[in-house]
């Protein structure tokens, strides 16, 4: 879909207003491109977290995790290609002296003239700005974004420089001393500690290839254009799997996980017609094929996972830096080699961001006697922050000690939330803002017959129940066995 930038706003404004993600150091004017995960925020985050880690490690049998280090020895990122490759072109601005990733100049240029109704003018200028990247014709990049007349945000000019290399890379020093101190970096992946842990895993756990080892993990990467709220950070946390293979059957288990990774998409409820594959015009210095699945955000399809053919790439050339055999004995075969590997790797912070938007939704619940709206996020129940809200109608007469006694007895088995002040409405609307899908009411019926008023977010209907069944009627539609 074209972009929608205010329903785009609207969510980032949501997000801050009702305690999701925060700009950080916020006192200080904040930090361009760091966000805080608040207190709702944070829930979702684990729970993403936590979905993906069962369906990888704990529904597959011959997948394990790990946790490495961010810290790594300086050669990890030479042998990586990552001192020498991970960068990307750049251009800057004479007169503003701000500078820009080409692609990111080139695709917003394009989605404005998508928005002006120029479909096939947006076509045309990614299209050929896919075929000037896959063949690092920076000359042709620059001639491009002149020939458009794409001019700076700040100035207004089109007074470009050549279009140059950037190392996304940040380095730090290591040591108690600066003379002594040496060079690292920040890791821009979380793959090479799974890389350089693979003889340790594998011979500690007995693996078979095939088999993958999962990881999640924070990442840093010093873009110099951030943007589009937390889509694009400069501190940012994947979810990645590297998944061993015998040599020649690549293609077959990229296929594989192309196909797997697209069902767990859309075990989070979200339509297929949302994603869609996009094919890599140029494939990274270690991949034989490689492709994104994309989600239609409201700023248009954006990548939030990667699927990638990393060849023997990353094994070899760390063999070959640290002089040590990184090699699989195949018993079936009765030979050693160095194996494949097939890359997944997921935005945890993109995944979120996937979530809220496709979850975010403005209602006009008017009716002929009164003018009635809400906001309400209607995110999969086991991703929701707060599972179950718990109300007392009056914060007298006895009702609050029977809300505190649910409370007691629902809170060890998931996330709830008590709360007394103000009318039941807005109580309601404010559950529905964060995305709680149940609530219950304790009322003077409550006391007499020992049932209460649950509410269903998304259809706002209510019903009563017992007070002993709110814990397994909640339980078995938001755990992640029964799915999200």
């Amino acid at each position: 879909m074209a972009a929608d930038n205010n329903r785009f706003q609207a969510i980032i404004s949501h997000c801050k207003e009702y305690g999701f993600i925060f700009p950080s150091s916020e006192i200080y004017d904040g930090l361009s491109a760091v966000y805080d995960y608040g207190q709702w925020g944070a829930e979702l985050k684990k729970n993403v977290k936590d979905y993906w880690w069962k369906s990888m490690t704990q529904m597959q049998e011959n997948i394990v995790g790990i946790d490495a280090a961010i810290f790594m020895h300086p050669t990890t990122w030479k042998a990586s290609g990552h001192v020498d490759n991970f960068s990307d072109p750049m251009i800057d601005n004479k007169d503003s002296k701000k500078r820009y990733r080409v692609d990111h100049l080139l695709e917003g240029y394009a989605d404005e003239l998508d928005a002006k109704g120029d479909k096939a003018g947006a076509e045309q200028v990614l299209k050929a700005m896919d075929a000037l990247l896959a063949a690092s014709d920076y000359a042709g990049l620059k001639k491009l974004i002149e020939d458009k007349n794409i001019p700076c945000s700040v100035s207004g000019t089109c007074n470009w420089t050549d279009v140059r290399q950037f190392n996304l890379m940040f380095s730090t020093q290591l040591g108690s001393v600066s003379e002594e101190a040496g060079e690292i970096y920040l890791r821009p992946e979380t793959a090479q500690g799974i890389f350089v842990n693979f003889l340790n895993v594998q011979k500690t756990g007995r693996m078979k290839i095939p088999f993958g080892i999962a990881q999640i993990g924070k990442a840093f990467r010093n873009e110099i254009v951030a943007r589009q709220f937390i889509f694009r950070m400069r501190e940012f946390e994947q979810m990645e799997m590297q998944f061993f293979i015998r040599p020649g059957t690549q293609k077959e288990w990229y296929e594989y996980w192309k196909a797997e990774r697209l069902k767990w998409h859309l075990s989070l409820g979200i339509p297929e017609a949302r994603y869609r594959f996009h094919d890599h015009a140029k494939l990274a210095h270690y991949a034989d094929a490689a492709c994104d699945i994309e989600y239609d955000f409201p700023i248009g399809f954006k990548e939030v996972e990667g699927i990638h053919s990393r060849t023997d790439f990353d094994l070899r050339n760390h063999q070959e830096y640290s002089r040590k055999k990184l090699q699989y004995h195949d018993p079936e075969l009765n030979k050693s080699y160095v194996p494949y590997v097939i890359e997944t790797s997921i935005g945890v912070d993109r995944t979120v961001m996937m979530l809220l938007c496709e979850a975010y939704a403005e209602e006009d619940l008017s009716t002929e006697e009164k003018k009635d709206s809400r906001v309400v996020l209607k995110l999969p129940p086991a991703m929701a922050p707060v599972k179950l809200a718990v109300l007392p109608l009056l914060k007298k007469d006895g009702l609050p000690e029977i809300g505190k006694e649910i409370m007691n007895a629902c809170k060890p088995y998931f996330k709830c939330f008590y709360e007394e002040k103000d009318a039941i409405g807005k109580r309601y609307r404010r559950m529905d803002a964060i995305g709680t899908p149940f609530c219950v009411t304790i009322d003077h019926q409550s006391k007499e017959d020992g049932t209460v008023t649950i509410r269903y977010r998304d259809s706002m209907q209510q019903e009563r129940i017992s007070i002993a069944d709110i814990r397994k009627t909640i339980e078995k539609q938001v755990s992640f066995s029964a799915g999200v």
